[in-house]
């Protein structure tokens, strides 16, 4: 019996010296978990440091750890809207900059407004700068503008479609009266480049009719008056004036990394897409001038049959491209030519 009592003792050691390590790990657990909450920000503070960061600029730039402090933590009695971006050039995101202009046109339309308070802040998110940002809210691509409610997490509601509504300054401007009943009205500086435009294109027309007002049969040709007026119905046509309304996307990056260049929906388009349908369309309108011009009798037969060959193909070939393309944006569409 006598090594038994030399056995437990060592035993008996080693558990009181590990429940001494335990009790002094748990102790010090307890004291940074006191510092930890002593450390966080209370909501006077961060509303306080909301407004100092407003009044440098209208739109708060937001880090990893900032976004996580002033935008997650609870609680808070304000909202915020973030736009998460990736404006640094080697990113390559090609809209961001379009996107980041109209978002800060709109606070700072917010912020010299009346409705101006401590209950709704402008804040933006940049890849490089805030990518743990990025990954708790699941993001894989920009731009993204979201809506933080003073309660509770963001719903679907919160999160702007941007493919289907655009990004212009009025549209985020609707997107959040909807979402907080602040209206806010858009204010942008004042353009001259259109009415610049217009003055230097009646000082050319006006010139040119100066110089040759000796003889003035070129405002008489009707080729030229038809020419101005196609390309201004190809124009219309097109979608030009929706683009100068909704202000969309010059192109979209499509999830997989690629570059979109035709929306996907019926509701919507890109601006670079109404240049390829005002180019069809001019396309087919060639086609159609040929196969008119080939009715001539006094033209050569040779230069007829040129003419109908070329303008039925192009107008053939083009039609069932842009009949295509409406297809699949337009969904359950049943007609089809040539391309299915």
């Amino acid at each position: 019996m006598f090594p038994y009592p030399l056995l437990i003792l060592p035993l008996l050691l080693c558990t009181s010296s590990v429940q001494c390590r335990k009790g002094r790990d748990s102790s010090s657990s307890l004291t940074q978990d006191r510092s930890d909450v002593s450390s966080g920000l209370s909501l006077n503070d961060r509303v306080q440091q909301l407004l100092d960061l407003t009044q440098r600029r209208p739109v708060i730039k937001l880090t990893s750890k900032t976004f996580k402090d002033l935008v997650r933590s609870q609680p808070k009695n304000y909202s915020v809207v973030v736009m998460f971006t990736a404006l640094q050039n080697h990113r390559g995101c090609a809209i961001c900059r379009q996107a980041s202009d109209e978002f800060s046109l709109v606070a700072n339309s917010y912020r010299y407004s009346q409705f101006y308070s401590s209950k709704m802040f402008f804040a933006m998110v940049d890849f490089d700068e805030g990518s743990e940002a990025f990954q708790s809210m699941n993001l894989n691509s920009a731009p993204a503008f979201i809506h933080f409610p003073p309660k509770g997490k963001p719903k679907k509601q919160d999160n702007m479609d941007i493919q289907r509504v655009g990004f212009s300054g009025e549209a985020i401007a609707r997107w959040i009266y909807e979402r907080t009943e602040m209206n806010i009205r858009v204010f942008r500086p004042p353009n001259y480049t259109g009415t610049m435009a217009l003055l230097i294109l009646f000082g050319l027309v006006g010139g040119l009719v100066y110089l040759r007002r000796n003889n003035l049969e070129f405002l008489f040709n009707k080729t030229t008056w038809c020419m101005l007026a196609i390309f201004f119905v190809l124009s219309m046509v097109s979608g030009q004036m929706w683009n100068h309304i909704r202000g969309p996307p010059f192109v979209h990056k499509s999830q997989s990394g690629g570059v979109a260049y035709i929306h996907g929906s019926s509701q919507a388009q890109f601006v670079l897409e109404t240049y390829f349908v005002m180019g069809i369309y001019g396309l087919i309108v060639l086609g159609m001038i040929l196969l008119c011009e080939a009715g001539d009798e006094k033209a050569d037969p040779g230069l007829r049959r040129i003419q109908a060959i070329a303008g039925l193909a192009l107008t053939m070939f083009f039609y069932s491209l842009i009949l295509s393309i409406f297809r699949s944006k337009a969904g359950g569409y049943p007609y089809s030519f040539l391309i299915g």
